[in-house]
């Protein structure tokens, strides 16, 4: 079989991902639209190609050898947005994982390069695909070379071979570097003659060959604007032709051998892709999960109790309350550990919850115990009847507060290499998936127990790190008091009217049909809408709108090909909205019934306490935090979240602006601060500045400009973003912003400290003292460094933001038993909390809420907080 290599443009295609998808990003807010769509391609030519060589190839740097024939080449052309900018290095990181080569040379750029491997390989008999979004490969192409040229969109390519190019074209592969010289390239400002177009330059070169054979036959060209254009250009139209032309005989260190493609490293692109969020991506790999030889662990000592008795109970113990499985709400207890000064202990579950002893120890508050993943074991024990009390230490809320980016891991990740005690992976014991399974007691016991004698140990080195960053006060006064909070409000859950929710089901079917009929109207049949083969076809097809992207199997229908082509037909929104609908019935409606406990009719969430590193909580089965209010649809389905008692009301209380408040307050911008001390609209404040007008001349979109730039500001948001959000163009949005920095100082005074600060110590803080390291601002790498940079910024504003809210929960869990009031906290949804209560506390509630979250941190601009209630959540916003 023939030896193939395959050459990429790594910027072209880089860029067109970039472009041709939506800005996304994931949970660590990371850019990733450019790298998801490069991997796609990737993988796709791995599977179609099959190559056995392989190569990337990038641009080295901005100037080339093609700058010392004309220092306008390429002149105009944007600067890189930083979204895409920081997407580089994975993409580098992508090749590498999968052993694909790739190279750089400087004063040269990607073409060159693939030029002159072409030309190599193809002498020495390999077959040879370039794959490109620049027609400027097209000279490259002979009998053993194809270029691969990238359509609209970023997996749908044309194939050019001679006689491909000669279809489409009427000119030879070498013609193309002529006809580029005669109409030039406005992307790579190559002049080329005025007036030439393409159409011009084909019927000249048809004519005479190439851009010389022109000059040599001038007085036969025909039309006298023609004529004179040529004649007067002629210096650029050679110029442009040298231009174009790409070099084959570059001067690279790397030859056919070096392009062989070694063996993926397939945990590096798992990893890779894991953390970047890529769960589509991951399913296509096909990874067998690898064979982990056991550890040898050191043996411990320890008793398996048939019973408890006070003998084995003392202060200052460790418990470990062990489930498999993460929703501790449904989770059965495997068994429990515990461990103190008196000896090691292995509990079975029917043990344990059989013995009165050890309930009474349990409940006791003046028992001292040491638990990891206190809310999960508090939870877990209330579902048996127990109310877990005295903790007074939690190892995994600690190792958050130290480090978030640590935390979430298993158990043996924690203590391995940190303390004395080895323990197994859970996964070493359970196993994983369809697998996954309980082992005899005896392993059990032992795993267990280990976990919990680790504690101890584990529990000393934290609390002495603790003290030594001043954050001890964090974990014992905020996080530690918060968990029960939440463990609570999880145990309590959230009613739900069943039948208001499968009513709702029935209206979204009922808008459904409707949709249905008036795009079947549209379209002038009946078809599947949910098949985007048959979608593409009415589309593309029967109704001939521009086709943005083709696959193998059919025209490409996603949302954000869609919505570029809502003015393009009436039919569009209505297919648009039908989605939405059709997502929200399936998702929220129909998912939200699923999760409803049948014995009270209650949704119970968790609330993650340990994930984000801002210190903002998250909500998982179901995500309450996440239900869409944008579409009227979605905000009717809080209608369905109402009061657990009769004659009891849902009462919602949310920070108004609290990011921008902090971020007043961290500044201490006077300006910003002023609006927010006398009460002035902050975006109307903001955009009578910017635009320098008065409080009266301020337009609803100047306001809606100035509303973007002041939440996306200190999210270092650049004048790509700005423009993207607002429609704007990069010009005009680049201009905001400066105008935005000229008017309020001291927040770019802020910026600019607070990187220099995080570059010092290696992280930045809260309010509250909670951190977040950056090792990553003092990078090489500008594009990693950059977005390290935006993380320093945002992260006190939206980490302090977090942490007043938490300190906010936990002072009205305080007042509300003070009050001695019957209402309860429901839900907390970002800067909003949510309570239901009877309609005779509301008058009270209406003055402790505001009250108490306005104070719960003082701040050198007043909190402010909006509060309504009603008879469901969709009534109380």
């Amino acid at each position: 079989m023939k030896n193939k290599l395959v050459l990429i443009d790594g910027n072209s295609i880089t860029y067109r991902a970039f472009f041709a998808l939506p800005l996304l990003n994931n949970d660590k807010g990371i850019h990733t639209n450019a790298i998801y769509g490069f991997a796609m391609m990737l993988m796709k030519i791995l599977e179609d190609e099959k190559p056995t060589h392989m190569l990337v190839a990038f641009d080295a740097g901005k100037t080339t050898f093609r700058h010392q024939t004309f220092e306008e080449y390429k002149g105009g052309r944007q600067k890189t947005p930083p979204e895409l900018s920081e997407q580089f290095p994975l993409v580098r990181q992508l090749l590498d994982s999968y052993g694909i080569a790739r190279y750089e040379l400087d004063n040269y750029e990607a073409d060159d390069i693939i030029g002159t491997l072409a030309g190599q390989a193809s002498k020495e008999g390999l077959e040879v695909k370039v794959i490109s979004g620049d027609r400027d490969l097209l000279q490259l192409v002979d009998e053993n070379v194809t270029v691969s040229m990238t359509k609209k969109g970023i997996t749908e390519v044309e194939e050019f071979t001679p006689s491909a190019i000669f279809e489409k074209y009427e000119l030879t592969p070498l013609q193309i570097v002529d006809m580029k010289g005669l109409m030039g390239d406005k992307s790579d400002n190559i002049p080329g003659v005025p007036g030439v177009g393409e159409k011009t330059a084909i019927k000249l070169l048809k004519q005479f060959e190439t851009v010389e054979g022109v000059y040599e036959h001038i007085d036969e060209v025909s039309g006298a604007k023609l004529l004179q254009n040529l004649t007067e250009n002629q210096d650029k139209a050679l110029m442009s032709k040298q231009l174009a032309k790409i070099k084959i005989d570059s001067p690279i260190e790397i030859g056919i051998q070096d392009t062989v493609r070694t063996e993926v490293e397939m945990d590096r692109v798992v990893d890779l892709f894991q953390s970047l969020g890529f769960t589509s991506l991951l399913s296509k790999l096909n990874v067998s999960p690898k064979e982990e030889p056991q550890k040898e662990l050191d043996e411990i000592n320890f008793d398996i109790l048939s019973s408890v008795e006070e003998s084995h109970l003392a202060d200052n113990a460790c418990l470990f309350v062990e489930m498999v499985g993460e929703n501790y709400h449904t989770e059965p207890i495997i068994g429990l550990g515990l461990s103190h000064e008196k000896g090691n202990y292995f509990i079975p579950t029917d043990v344990a919850l059989s013995s009165t002893v050890f309930k009474e120890w349990l409940e006791n508050k003046q028992t001292n115990k040491t638990v990891y993943d206190a809310k999960a074991s508090y939870v877990a024990l209330k579902w048996k009847g127990i109310s877990l009390e005295g903790i007074n230490f939690d190892p995994l809320l600690a190792s958050y507060v130290l480090d978030p980016s640590q935390s979430n891991k298993d158990f043996a990740d924690l203590v391995n290499g940190k303390v004395a005690t080895t323990v197994n992976t859970s996964e070493e014991i359970y196993g994983k998936g369809a697998k996954q399974s309980v082992p005899e007691q005896e392993i059990v016991a032992d795993y267990i127990v280990r976990k919990t004698i680790a504690l101890n140990e584990l529990k000393e080195k934290l609390k002495s790190e603790l003290e030594k960053n001043e954050q001890l006060d964090l974990l014992l006064d905020l996080e530690l008091p918060l968990c029960f909070i939440l463990g609570q409000m999880e145990f309590d859950g959230v009613s739900v009217n069943e039948e208001t929710l499968q009513n709702m089901g029935t209206e979204l079917t009922a808008t459904l049909k409707d949709l249905e009929q008036k795009i079947y109207e549209l379209a002038g049949e009946s078809f599947n809408i949910n098949s985007p083969k048959q979608l593409g076809v009415i589309l593309f097809e029967k109704l001939n709108l521009p086709a943005a992207k083709k696959t193998k199997t059919g025209y490409s229908t996603s949302a954000d090909v869609l919505e570029k082509l809502e003015s393009a037909h009436e039919i569009i929104p209505q297919i648009l909205h039908y989605r939405q609908v059709g997502k929200l019935n399936s998702t929220y409606v129909e998912g939200l019934l699923k999760v409803i406990n049948k014995e009270d009719n209650k949704i119970h969430t968790r609330f993650n306490q340990v994930l984000a590193q801002t210190g903002r909580l998250s909500s998982v089965d179901p995500n309450l935090q996440n239900i869409p209010i944008r579409l009227e649809e979605g905000r009717k389905i809080r209608k369905a979240f109402v009061p657990s008692e009769k004659d009891w009301v849902i009462f919602a209380a949310d920070y108004s602006q609290i990011e921008l408040r902090v971020l007043a307050h961290i500044a201490q911008d006077e300006n910003l601060m002023d609006a927010f001390i006398h009460d002035f609209d902050v975006h109307t404040k903001t955009a009578m500045d910017v635009f320098h007008v008065e409080k009266d001349d301020v337009t609803s979109n100047m306001r809606r400009q100035a509303k973007a730039v002041n939440f996306g500001i200190v999210y270092g948001i650049s004048d790509y973003g700005l423009s993207q959000s607002l429609g704007i163009t990069r010009k005009e949005a680049a201009t905001f912003i400066e105008n935005y920095l000229k008017s309020f100082p001291k927040v770019k005074e802020y910026m600019t400290d607070i990187v220099q600060k995080t570059k010092l110590d290696g992280y930045v803080s809260t309010i509250l003292n909670r951190r977040r390291y950056i090792p990553e601002i003092t990078s090489k790498n500008f594009n990693i460094r950059g977005f390290a940079e935006r993380t320093a910024m945002n992260t006190p504003i939206q980490g302090s933001a977090a942490d007043i809210i938490k300190k906010a929960m936990i002072l009205m869990a305080e007042r509300l038993k003070e009050e001695k009031l019957q209402a309860n906290l429901l839900l907390q949804v970002h800067d909003e909390l949510i309570f239901e209560a009877p309609k005779e506390e509301i008058p009270i509630l209406e003055k402790i809420v505001p009250e108490v979250m306005e104070n719960a941190v003082k701040l050198s601009v007043p909190l402010k907080v909006d509060y309504n209630y009603g008879n469901s959540w969709f009534e109380a916003k």
